[in-house]
């Protein structure tokens, strides 16, 4: 039966409003510096809407909420890094005047090295993304240390001093951590039962507590008491959160249209000054939409979200049925739909919508998208080189046909993947390590080069940042060089 058109896919009832005449910029940030330099100008703008009228909380009553007891993940191994540590230098170029005391603090590392305080630490889990520039690891007992930035509080241990190694979060020693999330300056965890904290940067309402200030300095839980909360995902700076039952909620900056409620949030805050309209408490994603070759927009129903991701300014989101959805800021074709241009609210990719080829896994790069089909397949779309031509729309990687994917991460350019009992990275030059070459940057002279990581054996989860990764290794060789 043919889906029903509509013409209105606004998630909250009201018509999409209209852009102002002129070709449309699109921002891209080439480094932190320019990014706090945009925040700086854009936030707390006079005119601004304080919170949006009329919009509560989630709530559900304590009897029709689900109890659910989520697991910390199965794995189990040691902690890796590699790539660089000057954790203040990270994206930018040169380190801030108030860090000035750590410039010359952290080196690249050209090979796997390891903490010496994590020695007998087991860890089931690492976190970082691909704007950010500090980490998380889960312990196999629920655990969550971290390290790394943390201008703005990231860390959660009530100050802003950055950490060379990892650190247990103490505030949240009672709780067992199960996910967690990392976006430019803020972070997401996520207990046993279905808690979400939320610490670091709120200038733009990406902590969901209901407010803009410049810095949480340690774990506060989201303003939300719905159903139990399975997945949290960040992008630079807004957040997507997943129920027990499927319904998807996102909070932040809705610039390019990646809280999927069929509006930018902007407004004229002043003369020439452009402010954002953000989500200060989780909203739900409220509909989900298909487009036909001749331009017509169709609801898609039934969509349980299962797992989402989130690049910078984008989102995926695979659910129940193994369909994957994009939306947010449409540049280099991240959101693979042959086209460039930004998506409001969620649209259905195509070539996932067919029987026996639906996506089983889905991870977000900085502006670059990735799926695993059904039958094991690789799909990318996007651009990990903005100087390179862009792929469209989902296209197989035929290098990787035949491998079992693990676990997949991706940074700012640079990629790595965990299949069979191999780790594989490649990316374009210049490089700080964090593809494990164990060598200079000036290897890596060709677009694409494979590297097979043999010191790295039974790899089992890894996760890139901005130019350096970390991975768990069940299997860790005696001469892995010790660090920190």
């Amino acid at each position: 039966m043919p889906r029903k058109k509509v013409t209105d896919v606004s998630g909250n009832g009201g018509l999409k409003r209209k852009r102002g005449g002129g070709k449309k910029k699109d921002r891209e940030f080439s480094s932190d510096d320019e990014f706090d330099d945009f925040e700086q100008e854009n936030t707390k703008k006079s005119g601004k809407p304080a919170a949006k009228a009329g919009l509560q909380p989630v709530t559900v009553a304590d009897d029709v909420k689900e109890k659910i007891n989520l697991e910390v993940p199965k794995v189990k191994g040691q902690l890796l890094i590699f790539g660089a540590t000057n954790w203040d230098l990270i994206g930018r170029k040169e380190v801030p005047k108030q860090q000035a005391a750590y410039r010359n603090l952290g080196q690249n590392l050209w090979g796997p090295h390891r903490y010496g305080c994590l020695n007998d630490v087991q860890v089931s889990c690492v976190v970082s993304g691909p704007c950010a520039a500090h980490s998380l690891i889960i312990t196999t007992e629920g655990k969550l240390w971290s390290w790394g930035r943390n201008e703005k509080g990231q860390l959660g241990h009530g100050d802003t001093k950055r950490l060379e190694a990892p650190k247990l979060v103490e505030d949240l020693g009672e709780e067992v951590i199960v996910a967690a999330a990392c976006g430019r300056n803020h972070t997401m965890a996520l207990t046993e039962n279905g808690t979400v904290y939320s610490f670091g940067e709120n200038k733009l309402g990406q902590l969901g507590q209901g407010n803009q200030t410049d810095a949480v300095l340690s774990p506060a839980t989201i303003q939300y008491n719905g159903q139990p909360i399975v997945k949290v995902a960040c992008g630079a700076e807004f957040t997507m959160i997943v129920d027990c039952k499927g319904n998807l909620y996102s909070f932040g900056c809705p610039e390019y249209g990646q809280l999927g409620h069929n509006s930018d949030g902007k407004f004229i805050a002043r003369a020439q000054r452009i402010g954002f309209d953000c989500e200060l408490i989780p909203r739900r994603v409220a509909i989900f939409i298909e487009k036909t070759k001749d331009g017509q927009v169709l609801p898609v129903p039934n969509v349980v979200a299962r797992d989402v991701a989130c690049g910078a300014n984008h989102t995926l989101v695979l659910d129940s049925q193994k369909r994957v959805f994009s939306w947010g800021f449409g540049g280099y074709g991240r959101l693979g739909h042959t086209e460039q241009k930004d998506e409001m609210v969620p649209r259905l990719v195509k070539l996932f919508d067919f029987p026996g080829r639906g996506a089983t896994q889905i991870y977000c790069g900085y502006q670059c998208s990735f799926a695993v089909n059904e039958t094991g397949g690789l799909f990318f779309w996007g651009v990990t080189n903005t100087s390179r031509e862009s792929t469209m729309y989902p296209k197989a990687v035929q290098d990787l046909c035949g491998w079992k994917i693990r676990s997949l991460a991706c940074g700012k350019s640079s990629i790595i993947i965990a299949a069979d009992d191999s780790t594989i990275s490649w990316g374009p030059s210049p490089t700080f390590g964090e593809l494990v070459c164990l060598s200079s940057p000036r290897v890596l002279s060709m677009l694409r080069i494979l590297f097979m990581i043999d010191i790295l054996y039974k790899c089992a989860m890894c996760k890139c940042a901005q130019a350096y990764t970390i991975s768990i290794c069940s299997d860790v060789w005696r001469y892995i060089f010790p660090f920190g």
